[in-house]
């Protein structure tokens, strides 16, 4: 195990980069922390380059080998400087950006939940978390929304992004393929045209999309949806939380 003690180390600096897109870019690597997250990852066997603890008897309690990854022990004060968080929790682990993907799968059966334009961090993790609660298939991040490596959303997403499969792409091209595979697909949106989501049969194969927090679902993706579906609400309230949204919506459809 390699000490580091100062933040004008190369691999501090290395680290540090990866907070922002052009460095995860650059490098193909992004960084995790946390123990949940990082023990998610330990457990279901992703990639790790390389882990980072501010005490020894981390690895221990993380059930970690560390005879076959770098293993460092860093200072509060170089885990202060790499986090993303006002209190680091001191188990940091970079992984490769490899482990989403970009094209479309030729079998899409199961449900999908696509992105359009989301840009909360925190919305982002709550609905994957969701997506992977209800046994969803795969999410995919449209055009607009956030990065997948963004480390709020990664953090947001709690874990759950081991456990699925993740997408980025266009939302377009996604539901040309759903539609040549006959697999229906839904947008939110309140119109005439729209029914609510109680009166769809659940299904075990769909798309669904869930769209921006002010503006909802673009135009032109939902002139690509087979159905347009909308939550009724007996309250005042003028809208809900497209997280929440997502929840119930997911709930329901999913067979």
């Amino acid at each position: 195990m390699e000490k580091i003690t100062s933040n004008q180390n190369n691999r501090v600096k290395e680290w540090k980069k990866l907070q922002a897109k052009k460095g995860r870019t650059k490098s193909g690597e992004y960084i995790i922390e946390g123990w949940h997250i990082v023990g998610e990852a330990i457990r279901h066997q992703k990639e790790i380059l390389a882990l980072m603890v501010t005490d020894e008897d981390f690895l221990d309690q993380l059930e970690f080998d560390d005879t076959k990854v770098p293993v460092y022990l860093i200072t509060p004060e170089i885990a202060n400087h790499i986090s993303s968080t006002e209190t680091p929790q001191g188990v940091f682990a970079v992984l490769k950006t490899e482990d989403y993907h970009e094209s479309i799968p030729s079998d899409l059966i199961g449900a999908w939940l696509l992105l359009d334009n989301i840009q909360d961090p925190g919305n982002i993790g709550t609905m994957v978390r969701t997506a992977d609660a209800a046994g969803v298939s795969g999410v995919v991040f449209g055009r607009g929304t956030a990065d997948i490596y963004n480390p709020k959303v990664v953090r947001a997403m709690q874990g759950s992004q081991f456990h699925m499969q993740l997408f980025s792409g266009d939302l377009l091209d996604w539901l040309v393929a759903l539609k040549k595979q006959q697999i229906p697909t839904y947008g939110t949106e309140l119109n005439d045209q729209a029914v609510s989501y109680a009166n769809v049969t659940p299904t075990q194969t769909f798309g669904l999309v869930m769209g921006n927090e002010g503006n909802g679902v673009s135009p032109e993706i939902l002139s690509w949806t087979d159905q347009n579906l909308y939550i009724p609400m007996k309250g005042e309230a003028e809208s809900l939380n497209v997280a929440v949204a997502t929840g119930i919506l997911l709930f329901h459809l999913f067979k």
